[in-house]
């Protein structure tokens, strides 16, 4: 199936490893102009390794400088972003009374401000071009709330009550808004929760495997599937969506 992304501008922010590396790759495999963006430069560098032309630029989400930078230096050497990929790592896990004021103001300018300052920046010439994608990459845990990941659970449903707004307000100059919900996905932040892959899954991955339906965590790709179907061109009639990728985990419709 071709999905129109031929040539696209795509940025991928948190995108040297995990479900941004895996996003990248396959709107690269399209034949999209990718550009990722990441803290660290080395995890950077051997990302870009594994595309061709993409451009690979350090860069912190939660600095509204650096977002500014960034997004500016994107158009500059690729062109005007037709496909923004919202994503960054995920809020620290806490219970209620253990977080201050600063873990929560932290949360938000990490999850919430970053996907505001990011849309903010590439918005105006989607909506002069008439034609966008905002993917943002999110958590089941706005289907159902994850245990101890308070922040997480919070701060991803205001992100989720933004899109929808936005996905309305910007509909008519054909600017879509779409969000994914990943379950438990093996990314190195599980990995370090659960140990790595080996001949078999750890105690910890099996307990986790068995509350998933289809009996096991998720990989990377089977995420950034999605991610790349939801900017393309055949999902032109989609907007304003949260869809669940998390094996059946998560009980309700919602």
């Amino acid at each position: 199936m071709d999905l129109g992304l031929k040539d696209k501008v795509v940025l991928v922010t948190a995108g040297s490893q995990g479900i941004g590396l895996a996003t990248a790759q396959g709107y690269h495999r399209e034949g999209a102009r990718v550009a990722i963006c990441a803290r660290n430069a080395d995890k950077l560098a051997a990302a870009a390794a594994t595309m061709p032309g993409c451009l690979a630029l350090q860069a912190d989400v939660s600095d509204a400088d650096q977002i500014e930078a960034m997004t500016r230096e994107v158009a500059a050497k690729l062109g005007a972003i037709d496909v923004l990929v919202v994503n960054a790592g995920g809020p620290p896990p806490g219970l209620f009374e253990d977080l201050d004021d600063a873990a929560w103001l932290n949360a938000t300018n990490l999850t919430l401000m970053s996907a505001v300052r990011m849309t903010r920046a590439v918005l105006p010439a989607m909506r002069e071009r008439r034609w966008g994608r905002i993917v943002i990459i999110s958590s089941v845990g706005v289907k159902q709330p994850v245990p101890n990941l308070t922040l997480s659970n919070s701060v991803r449903m205001a992100v989720l009550g933004w899109a929808k707004t936005l996905a309305q307000q910007v509909a008519g100059d054909n600017v879509l808004v779409n969000t994914v919900c990943p379950g438990f996905t093996r990314t190195a932040r599980i990995e370090q929760i659960l140990g790595p892959a080996g001949d078999g899954p750890s105690p910890a991955e099996a307990a986790m495997a068995a509350q998933i339906p289809l009996g096991r965590i998720a990989e990377a790709e089977e995420i950034a599937g999605l991610a790349v179907f939801l900017g393309s061109e055949v999902a032109s009639y989609m907007t304003g969506t949260a869809i669940a990728v998390d094996g059946g985990a998560a009980r309700g419709y919602a």
